[in-house]
């Protein structure tokens, strides 16, 4: 259709489209369209739209919803303004009743409650599709919910918290009401009238069922182990008292020693590492727990010796985590080790106490190893902790790792692990180790190996791991910067000599549970996490995967000593089998939905092996 054809049917569109011409594309246009305000532009442009819209020649039928326009306010207008300018043709369209754009034909519709309608060139009206607005039913009951400004809790928490508040990290339901009462002060029963046991709080016991039910779902090895072994009740007629960590994951594998015929008692093996809701659990289920978060170390004696001093019970299998156990039987009750048939631990200080034992040629059972077995040494203490120091420290300080600079103090698999994590974090992380061969491990690895005292007043955090004692003493935490955060991932609480700050110049503040601030005179303070105990499970929780590695371990330990005929293990320490070893893993690999290979009898005679292991000698290193 020409110009003019054009013109004389619609002149007002080409008066607007040449007007916007001039304001977008003249040389001035850019000045007058940046001296006009929006409000300006809108009410033209609402102008020229009104004109389009009632054009007799372009529309001969015109809706009443053409004259509720004129009532609208002007927001509405200038939106549909703005996408006729932006979207407009000139007049070289080559239908002319397509000129006027269909965004200036909206017109809200009153009985659709606030939707909008297009009118048709018929006059007819169409309703256009409606944006719903996305709202959620619970969402003014949120709102409402939200705590008034007197009740509000602070963004950090309360530093004038109770150095006994004793709430469960780890996602804990513990309920502190009663934390002021404890435990051994209090009578309990569980709902069949049995109180062979001291807890925090046996209500807490759903909670606490709970949780165990999660890690069953990770503990895929130990309910094989049950499953298979249940029938053949390996353990029947074995009296097992233990002292670990009272978690979740320790629940399974009480529960399921307990399927294989064991009588359990068991204590906890650290002060601030037990689940209350699972001690409830556990208690409820029948088995006599002695344990609680935050008890005092004259409470953690008395939990032990409860466990162990039982009329008409006498254990005959130890499993311990730590020595704390053994040490206690030594020391007051070394009778008992007539009947006992054999020890299990698991951590490096328990493992160095019973070779100590054994060469003064004390040890009088024999012990196994566990610390050691490949299954434990090479996944719990390394990925684990890998895992679990990161969790620990965020949980109770909330510290941005990137740019950090940290001193790992031991570099065996707990080092390994925990340098490991900060350094893909970002951190800058030194490493001290008096074994050249792991010194070297770590240069390999790109840290950085320093001694202590040549990198104590840059360092913001300190982690031990060595297994030793007085590795972080007074003289370097004197020399600290400001905020230093000093934690331990060692099993015992030795390796930071905590003693050291109890002194009447120093000043201790809680500001969260398991977290003090110590102050010196001058106002500089350091952040100690856990009074020095193990990190992870004192603050935080630890993989459940893992653990299912290093409970299944211990669970054919003691089947291993328990059921070994006379004279097989001597008053020793020994190391899992290599057979075993193999086994705890392979019962993991379905999980992974992975697939061994299988030797050929060709290939099995090459190598010497039997095509169904052991596939390595035992001064094999993984």
């Amino acid at each position: 259709m020409s110009h003019g054809a054009l013109r004389s049917r619609h002149p007002t569109v080409r008066i607007v489209s040449v007007r916007v011409s001039v304001l977008c594309v003249g040389e001035k246009s850019t000045v007058r369209f940046a001296a006009m305000s929006v409000q300006a532009v809108a009410a033209k442009m609402a102008e020229v739209e009104l004109k389009d819209v009632t054009g007799k020649d372009a529309f001969p039928a015109i809706s009443p919803l053409t004259q509720e326009k004129k009532s609208e306010n002007n927001s509405s207008s200038s939106s549909a303004a703005a996408a006729a300018v932006e979207s407009s043709p000139v007049t070289t369209a080559p239908n002319p009743v397509k000129m006027p754009q269909a965004s200036a034909m909206k017109r809200p519709d009153p009985q659709q409650n606030g939707g909008e309608a297009f009118v048709n060139y018929d006059g007819t009206v169409a309703e256009a599709p409606r944006m719903k607005k996305i709202q959620f039913a619970d969402q003014k009951q949120e709102f409402n919910k939200r705590p008034t400004k007197i009740g509000r809790r602070s963004l950090s928490r309360s530093i004038s918290q109770s150095s006994t508040d004793s709430y469960s990290s780890a996602a804990s339901y513990t309920d502190s009401s009663d934390d002021e009462t404890s435990p051994r002060d209090k009578q309990q029963k569980n709902s069949k009238g049995n109180a062979d046991f001291c807890i925090k709080n046996i209500k807490q016991a759903d909670f606490g069922r709970r949780e165990i039910e999660i890690a069953e779902q990770e503990m895929p090895a130990l309910m094989a182990l049950r499953k298979r072994a249940q029938g053949e009740k390996p353990l029947a007629g074995a009296k097992i008292v233990g002292c670990t960590h009272i978690t979740a994951q320790t629940a399974v594998l009480m529960e399921t020693l307990s399927a294989l015929g064991a009588q359990c008692r068991w204590a906890a093996c650290n002060i601030y590492s037990t689940q209350n809701e699972v001690a409830a659990a556990l208690a409820e289920g029948g088995f006599s727990v002695f344990a609680w978060k935050g008890e005092s170390e004259d409470d953690f004696w008395w939990c032990i010796d409860r466990c162990v001093n039982v009329e008409g019970w006498q254990p005959n299998m130890i499993l311990d985590d730590g020595g704390d156990l053994t040490h206690w039987i030594y020391k007051k009750y070394p009778n008992m080790f007539k009947k006992v048939k054999g020890i299990v631990e698991e951590s490096v200080t328990g493992v160095h106490r019973l070779y100590q034992l054994s060469k003064a040629g004390k040890l009088c059972v024999p012990a196994m190893n566990v610390n050691d077995s490949v299954t434990k040494q090479k996944f719990d203490n390394l990925y684990c902790c890998r895992e679990s120091i990161l969790d620990g420290l965020k949980r109770t300080t909330d510290v941005m790792f990137g740019g950090k600079q940290v001193v790992v103090c031991g570099y065996g698999e707990v080092g390994k692990g925990c340098s490991a994590a900060l350094k893909a974090m970002g951190s800058i992380v030194y490493v001290t180790e008096i074994d050249p061969i792991c010194a070297l491990q770590a240069c390999m690895d790109g840290f950085r190996l320093v001694k202590l005292n040549e990198v104590i007043r840059q360092v913001d955090i300190v982690i031990t791991c060595t297994g030793n004692k007085n590795v972080v003493v007074r003289e370097y935490m004197d020399r600290m910067k400001n905020g230093c955060i000093v934690c331990n991932m060692g099993h015992s609480n030795t390796e930071i000599d905590v003693a050291s700050l109890r002194t009447p110049e120093l000043t201790w503040e809680r500001v969260r549970s398991q977290v003090d601030h110590v102050i010196w005179p001058d106002g500089k303070r350091i952040v100690l996490l856990a009074e020095g105990r193990l990190l992870n499970l004192s603050c935080s929780t630890v993989p459940t995967f893992v653990l299912s590695i290093t409970a299944t371990t211990q669970a054919l330990a003691l089947i291993e000593l328990y059921n070994a005929p006379e004279g097989r293990y001597k008053q020793d320490v020994y190391l899992l089998p290599k057979k075993m070893d193999e086994y705890v893993a392979s019962l993991h690999l379905p999980t992974f939905d992975a697939h061994l290979t299988e030797l050929s009898d060709e290939q099995a005679k090459y190598l010497g092996l039997n095509k169904n292991g052991p596939f390595k000698p035992n001064y094999y290193r993984y």
